[in-house]
């Protein structure tokens, strides 16, 4: 796909936002199920089943999928996706690309075997190994623009007002 291509594809969804700013807010939803017989969840991911387990470094076999595994990947994903789209968008030539994501995790948190180790990722490292011939320049405007518009990287980055319900069923 070229910028031309790009352009023409969004152009009606960009205007629709102008015009109806309220039409681009969109609710996207996980739905997961509790494993009956272990620690598990089964969540339906659109495309497959995916099942999350614990982690090892928590007592899991590491037969299931690892939540903070999957965390990783969607900002891998996401970021990819992105910086696809903005390369394209700008005429910036990739020959190929790689991203990857790493996490640091102190699992004593979650664990609860240190109140003061934090739960979750204490660093997110994220970074492309690019080929391509674009200069500097371009590379930075890509780089800063997919941070930019890169939807993981921005909730990681700037966390939404997050809530907890319980009900029962």
């Amino acid at each position: 796909m070229d910028a031309n291509a790009l352009r023409a594809m969004q152009a009606p969804y960009k205007d629709k936002y102008k015009n109806d700013p309220d039409a681009a807010v969109i609710t996207l939803k996980a739905h997961g199920t509790l494993d009956e017989s272990k620690i598990a969840c089964k969540v339906e991911t659109g495309r497959a089943l995916a099942i999350a387990g614990l982690h090892p470094a928590t007592g899991g076999s590491g037969a299931e999928l690892c939540s903070g595994d999957m965390l990783l990947e969607a900002l891998v994903a996401c970021a990819g996706v992105t910086l696809k789209a903005v390369a394209t968008a700008l005429a910036i030539p990739l020959k190929s690309g790689t991203v990857r994501a790493e996490g640091d995790l102190d699992f004593r948190g979650t664990l609860g075997v240190d109140k003061e180790a934090p739960v979750g990722f204490r660093e997110i490292r994220l970074s492309f190994d690019l080929d391509t011939d674009a200069t500097e320049e371009q590379i930075a405007s890509l780089i800063k623009l997919t941070e930019r518009y890169c939807v993981i990287f921005q909730t990681l980055n700037k966390p939404p007002k997050l809530g907890l319900v319980v009900n029962r069923v």
